[in-house]
């Protein structure tokens, strides 16, 4: 996964180091920058430089164009389903990299104008210092195409109030910049036009120092009032109906809930959780329930097991066929195997949890002396001899 020779406005990641700031670019904003191999190689490389340089104090990551990360890119995962694990070594390098972002040490400020969903929530979310604006889109949508809730977001989901995570992880549902503030996945709210200029602040006030990076960025920060339509004003009902044991019992008390009067949203949300994979509604429920008990690393190793059973069809091809009728044929006609929660073996899921034998793991470092130790090439996945640049 060495980056390739490229230009600047070719490169993927731009990285910027000016005095003792840092500024990493997504740049990929036709395909608005979703996670790519090299994406993942070169932005993993930069974090672990500056994390050991003593001159790096504050990093600032951003997106180019109007999307900050739209999260992996589907069409890797849907290219390479006919070659064994042929994407095993982004999936695991970006999980990997998912843990040193949430126990980064130095100060981070993510700016999020635009979409940030999935995967791409994940360079957003654990930040020290997320910036949202009115343009800003956060979703978890895996279900819909037959995946799960990844990158670390079976801790993050069940951390949030009630019962909002499974909400989240099985239907999709979009939340704005307000939202994201309210529920704790950002820190503050800025209006788009000034994004530029804070910035500049940022960068000017050239110091990681986290209570002198919380007063620029309250300067610019606006007073988060949710909107009277905010789903967030559901809660009550989300969490009695989340709350249930089962993907089926919870469609039941949806249903329920929506012939009464003033519950005309739930019939949007019933629609869109019957189409997303039967398959998939119960593995995202279950991982985010075992989320509730299991630390970031746990949930990530978890994450790692069940992304590589999905892209083996371990128990089913879902995901294929989802990424298919979503991005590729764009029929949105996905035809699921099992085709009905009631026909989900529960049996085939306990498969796909089972833990791997430990040198298989998604290797996270224990001691915090070898905390960039577990790189997918010194991992019994990597060729013997393969000739990988060394990041660090």
């Amino acid at each position: 996964m060495a980056p390739v020779a490229a230009t600047p406005d070719e490169q993927v990641v731009l990285g910027e180091e000016i005095d003792h700031v840092r500024v990493i670019t997504l740049n990929r904003p036709k395909q608005l920058n979703a996670i790519s191999p090299e994406l993942v190689y070169l932005l993993a490389a930069y974090l672990e430089k500056w994390e050991k340089d003593d001159k790096a104090e504050l990093i600032i990551l951003k997106g180019a164009g109007r999307a900050f990360c739209a999260g992996g890119d589907l069409r890797v995962f849907y290219d390479g389903r006919k070659t064994k694990d042929a994407c095993l070594e982004v999936v695991y390098r970006f999980y990997w990299l998912c843990y040193h972002i949430n126990t980064y040490k130095k100060t981070q400020v993510a700016l999020v104008h635009g979409i940030s969903m999935g995967g791409g929530a994940a360079l957003m979310v654990p930040l020290k210092f997320s910036v949202v604006t009115e343009k800003t889109v956060f979703a978890t949508p895996e279900a819909s195409f037959g995946f799960h809730t990844d990158c670390g977001f079976s801790y993050r989901h069940s951390r949030l109030p009630g019962h909002l995570g499974e909400y989240l992880a099985l239907t999709g549902a979009r939340l704005n910049g307000k939202e994201l503030v309210v529920v704790g996945f950002a820190t503050h709210f800025v209006s788009s036009e000034k994004i530029v200029e804070l910035e500049k602040r940022l960068i000017s006030l050239n110091s990681g120092d986290e209570n002198a990076v919380r007063s620029v960025i309250e300067e610019f920060s606006s007073e988060v009032k949710l909107d009277d339509g905010s789903i967030l004003n559901k809660r009550s009902i989300i969490d009695e109906c989340f709350s249930k044991d089962s993907v089926e019992d919870i469609i039941k008390s949806l249903e329920a809930e929506a012939n009464k009067e003033g519950n005309g949203w739930i019939g949007a949300v019933l629609k869109g959780m019957k189409r997303s994979s039967p398959t998939a509604l119960k593995i995202a429920l279950r991982s985010v329930r075992e989320g509730r008990n299991q630390p970031l690393s746990e949930c990530l190793k978890k994450e790692f097991r069940l992304t590589m059973n999905i892209l083996r069809s371990t128990i089913s091809e879902d995901m294929y066929e989802g990424i298919r009728a979503l991005t590729i044929d764009k029929d949105n006609a996905p035809k699921w195997e099992p085709p009905s929660l009631d026909k989900v073996d529960d049996g085939k899921l306990d498969l796909i949890f089972q833990p791997f034998d430990k040198d298989l793991e998604l290797q996270i470092p224990e001691r915090e002396e070898c905390r960039w130790d577990g790189k997918y090439e010194n991992s019994p996945y990597a060729v013997p001899n393969r000739a990988v640049p060394n990041s660090g």
